[in-house]
């Protein structure tokens, strides 16, 4: 399907394998990664060529930069539409560098968003009087939600239409969601409560456009009248307003 950028999606660890020797690589949040970016998600709308981040580096040392587009497996063999310019430059203390994420010619559904993740990994830069020390390369990852122009609906609009039950199985307690939009939904909070009862779930996963996603509820017992309340993150990395729906019970 993207045969023809298989050779560019090659570059990537080609220039990693030249610069991490002596250095450890580690993914880590982005609050902990001394360089920033404008934004915690990427949404690219397919009529546009390209997005843009900005990454910006406010400590008083000099970093190698590289960055690139990959999916959810986190691999640098699966070829993505998506090519970063410029994939590798420095960036100076107090600097900051735009970076455009150029989309190429590809087949992914019309039907509904697709997932990628963009990577920006900061290399320090060596000193010739440390000697032989051990340098970390951080890497900061964030959402890229791939949006086909045939989606009209606002995501948060169609987040009334989650339909949520709850059931037992195996002797646990399961939340379920059905998504029938063609949007992911990221949860920034989770919670079930009604009739005396009242359980968070912190960090739940992801939901999956047109998809169905099962959660284990410890203490709650089925029961009518149930609700789950809800917030989700929106496309510029900000809280939605709480939406409280009813759970139906299923036997």
């Amino acid at each position: 399907m993207f045969g023809s950028i298989k050779q560019a999606a090659a570059v990537r660890p080609t220039l990693a394998a030249c610069m991490t020797a002596l250095m450890l690589t580690a993914y880590l949040p982005a609050s902990q990664a001394a360089l920033t970016l404008n934004g915690t998600r990427v949404v690219f709308d397919s009529d546009k060529r390209s997005a843009s981040m900005i990454v910006a580096n406010p400590s008083d040392r000099t970093f190698a930069v590289q960055t690139w587009v990959n999916t959810a497996a986190d691999d640098t063999r699966t070829a993505v539409p998506f090519i970063p310019s410029p994939p590798l430059f420095r960036l100076n203390p107090g600097k900051e560098q735009h970076v455009q994420i150029n989309g190429l010619p590809n087949t992914l559904p019309t039907d509904r968003e697709s997932l990628f993740y963009f990577n920006v990994q900061e290399i320090p830069q060596a000193s010739t009087e440390q000697g032989n020390v051990l340098n970390i390369a951080l890497r900061t990852r964030i959402k890229l939600f791939y949006r086909p122009a045939e989606l009209k609906d606002n995501p948060v609009a169609r987040l009334k239409d989650l339909q949520w039950s709850i059931t037992q199985a195996d002797g646990k307690t399961q939340l379920r969601v059905n998504n029938p939009t063609p949007f992911h939904v990221s949860f920034a909070r989770l919670e079930v409560k009604g009739h005396g009862q009242q359980q968070a779930l912190p960090n739940a996963q992801m939901l999956a456009p047109l998809s169905t996603q099962t959660y284990t509820l410890d203490g709650i017992k089925p029961h009518a009248g149930l609700q789950v309340e809800f917030s989700t993150i929106n496309d510029y990395g900000g809280y939605t307003q709480a939406l409280t729906l009813p759970i139906q019970t299923v036997p």
